[in-house]
């Protein structure tokens, strides 16, 4: 999966935005200042992120930008999903689904795309601003350390197969 330079500004200004949710509403050149990124590219991003309804506009002396709900309750998915559409390196679902109907010899390749895709929606959508500025992981993923156990273990308890016949 790709994300723009877009997308990872906006990802930068909104954890910056959830950082400071309840200090008040935070002024453009500050977010740009504070996450390096060029203040007139990052108007342009909080501009769609408040057509979205994912942030408000506040006006006047003590004006800029906050975030419309809680960290908690904004999913990464849903801000990659704002600026760079669908979060499918291979194309959405549904055509990934449509092509395993349709092209067979191929189905397994796409039901692998599809699976894919499938992983990095649920670790984005599962993943909130708020767990990015704590610093925790997603839940659904493991450690390389845990990975390597996990699969230590399963292959000391799976029998071997030698030669087509079973041996114990």
């Amino acid at each position: 999966m790709k994300i723009s330079q877009k997308g990872l500004y906006a990802l930068q200004a909104m954890m910056m935005l959830a950082r400071h949710h309840h200090q008040g509403a935070i002024k453009i050149r500050d977010i740009a200042y504070e996450e390096v990124l060029p203040e007139k590219f990052l108007e342009l991003i909080l501009l769609e992120l408040k057509n979205a309804r994912m942030v408000e506009s506040v006006r006047g002396a003590k004006g800029g930008y906050q975030l419309r709900r809680e960290p908690a309750d904004i999913p990464l998915s849903d801000i990659i999903r704002l600026i760079d559409g669908p979060l499918a390196p291979f194309g959405d679902a549904d055509q990934l689904r449509e092509l395993i109907d349709r092209d067979l010899p191929h189905r397994a390749l796409y039901q692998v795309f599809l699976e894919v895709r499938d992983a990095a929606a649920r670790i984005l959508d599962h993943t909130t601003l708020s767990d990015l500025i704590a610093g925790t992981a997603p839940r659904s993923t493991k450690s390389r350390k845990q990975f390597k156990l996990q699969k230590k273990e399963s292959a000391s308890i799976l029998p071997m197969v030698v030669g087509g016949k079973r041996s114990d």
